[in-house]
């Protein structure tokens, strides 16, 4: 792999005047973009605002509608990823595209020229691995990696084409902060050869650690660009929404109450094939507190967010107890009947119905608990107006009065289901990665009311992967590796580092010891 040249002065990536219509939507409208070698360029912007249509151009799965591209200062057509990693970019995505039953090296032969044998493409991998500080075993299976090896993978097999130009799409959205650490190594390796990283990442302390510049798109526009380095996280947020973020305001200090939900022993099997299953859970939350589920995504989270739910029933010895109500063999709606409320991770299609209405998708979860049903008999005047309460509570935009769930935004539906929720005013409240792929303003809502809601004396159960979240609004952390929870850690005097340990299979002996 040859070593690529320095700073020139023409970018190595060019873009002008780039426009993407769909029909009658402008996705990208006249966006300019240099990235120069040698350099990380951050593409920021809230969901919606262009970064995956642009890339998407740049990596040759999408063609501009006005517009040009130019490469090392020669304008080019890019019409297939093929010919884009013939000109050099090569990108590494964020949602990861490998098959669990092949190994490292089988998986990486999918996207290579069929060139050389196996056996001369295990030596590549070793030597980009080594190369590179990413530590990689070419014989093994996939679904027995980490995410942080898998995403070694992406990276290496992104590399063996030695492109000029990286684009990295969220690439520590999974990781633990040690991953990101050596993650950043490897970055920081390849802009020392000369090749141009394009970075994009919602995780803006990220931007302000890798990057030299930034361009910040809203709403499909380009509305700026700067150094991230010269910015504080606050400001880039501001500049991406066009908006101060309001600061999490933190109730202050207060006595723990009652418990209000009690899980003892949870061993379920995973219906996955290489699924994670529970292996005796047990955790308690008191009313107003906060308790944050840590864990890389796959380690038995969603397993126990239906437990919780009563979406699966918890058997055996196991024991769930909402407000001294024994649970574990109660479906969800006897659940919520004993005070407890559910938000599942993903909105459309299991927390909302995307074809029915608003007030359609309030009567799903609180049919039981909101007098809307009398008689067998839904009254929808009532539906309507508790949506409306909603509505206007977590100021959700919308168009039309009662619209479809499918209409809204990712983020504005995401504050209806939280909000649906929270302004039934549960006992207790289990939610699933709330604010994933939501807007920072959203983001800065949901959090809120979270933090609202355990003030008043509720306690919020928070499965996250977002690190900044937990820390940001939890009063104790447990981490869920391989189906086993950690004991929680109260969150002053603990440090992301030694959650990470945790979250990277640490034993408890070899990290400091702040349970409660």
């Amino acid at each position: 792999m040859d070593v690529l040249n320095g700073q020139t002065s023409i970018p190595l990536l060019s873009m002008r005047g780039i426009v993407k219509r769909f029909g009658a939507f402008t996705a990208n409208d006249h966006i300019d973009l240099d990235a120069r070698s040698g350099e990380a360029h951050a593409l920021i912007g809230e969901n919606g605002a262009g970064k995956s249509t642009l890339v998407k151009m740049i990596y040759g799965l999408l063609q501009p509608t006005e517009g040009t591209i130019a490469v090392a200062g020669e304008e080019v057509r890019l019409a297939s990823p093929r010919e884009a990693r013939a000109r050099g970019i090569g990108m590494v995505f964020q949602h990861f595209s490998l098959f669990d039953n092949l190994t490292v090296a089988e998986n990486i032969a999918l996207v290579l020229p069929p060139r050389e044998g196996m056996a001369g493409l295990r030596a590549r991998i070793a030597a980009v691995s080594e190369r590179y500080g990413m530590p990689l075993e070419p014989d093994r299976e996939v679904w027995s990696l980490s995410a942080g090896e898998r995403q070694r993978i992406e990276i290496a097999r992104c590399l063996l084409a030695d492109p000029r130009l990286i684009i990295l799409d969220e690439p520590t959205s999974v990781l633990t902060p040690q991953e990101s650490l050596r993650l950043f190594e490897t970055l920081d390796r390849l802009k020392g050869e000369g090749r141009a990283l394009l970075y994009i990442s919602h995780k803006l302390e990220e931007v302000r650690r890798l990057c030299e510049s930034a361009t910040i798109l809203r709403l499909g526009k380009k509305v700026g660009g700067c150094d991230p380095r010269a910015e504080s996280p606050r400001s880039l947020a501001a500049l991406m929404v066009g908006a101060q973020i309001a600061e999490i305001r933190a109730p202050g200090e207060r006595a723990p109450g009652p418990e209000r939900i009690v899980v003892e022993n949870v061993s379920i099997l995973s219906g996955e094939i290489h699924g994670v299953g529970l292996d005796h859970v047990s955790l308690s939350a008191r009313g107003g507190e906060v308790v944050g589920i840590a864990g890389i995504a796959g380690n038995g989270q969603a397993e126990f967010f239906e437990i919780l739910s009563g979406e699966r029933l918890a058997g055996g010895d196991a024991f769930i107890r909402i407000d001294g109500v024994p649970c574990g063999a109660l479906d969800i709606t006897r659940r919520r009947l004993a005070g407890a409320a559910f938000v599942p991770e993903e909105r459309n299609g299991h927390a909302a119905a995307p074809e029915f209405s608003l007030s359609e998708n309030l009567v799903l979860s609180r049919h039981a608990t909101a007098g809307i049903v009398r008689r067998g008999l839904i009254d929808y005047d009532r539906a309507r107006q508790l949506a409306q309460a909603v509505i206007a509570a977590f100021d959700v935009r919308k168009a039309g009065p009662d619209p479809a769930a499918r209409t809204l935004s990712g983020g504005n539906l995401q504050k209806f289901v939280i909000g649906r929720e929270i302004l039934s005013q549960p006992g207790v409240l289990v939610v699933n990665q709330p604010t994933w792929g939501v807007d920072a303003a959203a983001c800065a809502a949901i959090r809120q009311a979270l933090v609202d809601l355990a003030a008043r004396g509720a306690a919020v159960l928070l499965i996250s992967q977002d690190l900044d979240e937990l820390f940001e609004i939890c009063d104790r952390i447990a981490v869920m590796r391989q189906g086993r929870l950690s004991a929680p850690l109260a969150v002053r005097g603990t440090t992301r580092e030694e959650i990470g340990l945790l979250m990277a299979g640490a034993a408890p002996g070899e990290t400091p010891s702040h349970a409660h």
